[in-house]
């Protein structure tokens, strides 16, 4: 399924701010099926391992914190051209620098704080579903 899925996660500020509803109705009205989703919390451990690639980066232990700060929202989209197409409905990482009308400039608070993850590749979107999924929870 290279090409197909993205794996996205509903971060703690957006799941705070009651977005789940707006943002899964954006995925959807996208044209993106949810393959598998849960909500969830993750500890400071799991939150670590998830972001290990960033391990060796200044703002590790600060994203590991605030990602185990609250629940989530995790979810493997299917669509084609799926990582390509959620980083466009999601938009910048700076919510200031977003285009209108994507996610994070609806719904993200910061940089930090910016309401979603989405894959960014096709090799990351299947080791990034496969960290909160098994084949047996994909529908």
């Amino acid at each position: 399924m290279a090409g197909n899925i993205t794996f996205t996660m509903i971060k703690p500020d957006a799941v705070e701010a009651n977005n789940i509803g707006p943002i899964l109705a954006m995925i959807n009205k996208a044209g993106f099926r949810i393959l598998a989703m849960k909500y969830m919390r993750l500890t400071k451990t799991q939150a670590g391992m998830f972001y290990e690639v960033h391990k060796e980066r200044p703002f590790y232990g600060e994203l590991t914190e605030y990602m185990s700060s609250g629940p989530i929202v995790a979810a493997v989209l299917v669509k084609n051209n799926a990582v390509a197409d959620y980083r466009k409905l999601i938009g910048a990482t700076d919510p200031t620098k977003a285009d209108e009308g994507t996610i994070r400039k609806l719904f993200a608070k910061s940089i930090a704080a910016n309401a979603v993850h989405g894959s960014d590749s096709d090799e990351n979107a299947a080791i990034e579903a496969n960290f909160f999924f098994s084949q047996l929870e994909r529908f």
